[in-house]
């Protein structure tokens, strides 16, 4: 198992490439007249480049790139068919959302694609196995519905990144947040003290590239944001994110019971990404109720989404997404806690926390004052 510092090292090298990057795919899409323009709908005040996407994929290929040529990856990369599917799928992904970004193609169209994209991830093998339901048992995915399973995890996955992105900086935060956390937590379920996740596992080798990633474009997207992610940015990043916590949830040794003891719950791997990512997923869900109860298509854009109302609430740009960020942050400490302590005490401090953060959500000072006026 490659050390906690080839990790680290690896994801720097996807945030210094990524960051590298940014600037000359800004003046690219500038000159190609890439770039989205202010309407009713959007935020932004100026014309501004809208393919991002095109240094995250950049950042990616170079890092995986870095560690194949790393001895301590060689457990990963030799015999092992399933970085090159990963690096085929996040490919295909990648081409489907620049052309919706630079053409614009129908919700149906990206759906098919994505649909295309889950099939290289099966064929490659990057699949999980079975999964966790608390309280219910283990479930072995037959051959029968790895494609189907596959399928809707990574377009679960994928919409709940491009609905979130909707302000600057708030989508790749959250995600740099959240792929931490599950770095840590895919780390923990690798130790040889507890192997419970079989080794090699690729899961913690995406995890951490995609944290580096976001970390590389954040500068250059937070606001006011030079370049935006883009759906072929976001797009990406949910694939990504889907890759890490299927190879990771998906194949963790199921008799997770006879090492948590009463924290098993937590330990449900499938259930982990679910509560770190639960900013982008809830606000997912609303939107999707939102929109069936209007009789609405899933992919009809509104200005309803948890990062507008906070807008409307009174909080600024940056305030909203540090909200957010706050609260993904919140979120991952709750449901990595138990893993690396398997105890349920001290959670006093987190509880406080939430208060605090629910606290200063909805009684912010300028939230009175606008209430007052």
């Amino acid at each position: 198992m490659p050390s906690t510092t080839s990790y680290l090292l690896i994801g720097l090298v996807a945030a210094v490439a990524t960051f590298v990057c940014t600037p000359v795919v800004g003046r690219l899409a500038r000159m190609r007249g890439w770039v989205v323009e202010p309407d009713e709908r959007r935020i932004h005040l100026v014309p501004t480049p809208d393919v991002g996407g095109i240094a995250m994929y950049a950042g990616l290929v170079i890092a995986m790139g870095a560690a194949r040529l790393d001895d301590h990856f060689d457990t990963i990369f030799a015999r092992n068919d399933e970085p090159r599917g990963v690096l085929l799928a996040a490919s295909l992904m990648f081409v489907v959302g620049l052309f919706d970004d630079v053409r614009e193609i129908s919700a149906p169209a990206k759906v098919i694609g994505t649909i295309g994209v889950a099939a290289v991830l099966t064929y490659y093998g990057v699949t999980m196995f079975y999964f966790r339901l608390p309280f219910v048992g283990v479930f072995t995915v037959s051959d029968d519905w790895i494609l189907l399973i596959t399928v809707v995890w990574l377009l679960g996955m994928s919409q709940a990144i491009n609905l979130i992105d909707g302000l600057d900086g708030l989508a790749a935060g959250i995600v740099a947040i959240g792929a931490l956390a599950f770095f840590i937590y895919s780390l923990r379920l690798a130790d040889p003290t507890v192997r419970l996740l079989s080794s090699p596992s690729i899961g913690p080798l995406i995890a951490i590239i995609t944290v580096g990633i976001c970390v590389g474009f954040l500068p250059h997207n937070f606001n006011p944001a030079k370049i935006f992610m883009g759906d072929c940015g976001a797009l990406l990043l949910g694939l990504l994110l889907a890759v890490s916590t299927s190879v990771v949830g998906g194949r963790a040794d199921p008799n997770l019971q006879g090492y948590a003891g009463q924290t098993y719950f937590f330990l449900a791997p499938l259930f982990i990404p679910l509560f770190i990512l639960g900013v982008p997923i809830l606000d997912t869900l609303f939107a999707i109720i939102r929109r069936a109860t209007r009789r609405q298509g899933v992919a009809t854009a509104d200005k309803r989404h948890l990062h507008h109302r906070l807008m409307e609430m009174g909080h600024g740009q940056r305030r909203s997404v540090i909200i957010l960020w706050a609260w993904t942050a919140l979120l991952s400490a709750f449901v990595l806690y138990p893993v690396l302590t398997q105890s349920f005490i001290s959670y006093v401090p987190i509880g406080a926390a939430a208060l605090g953060l629910l606290l200063y959500t909805l009684f912010h000072p300028q939230i009175r004052r606008n209430r007052a006026a």
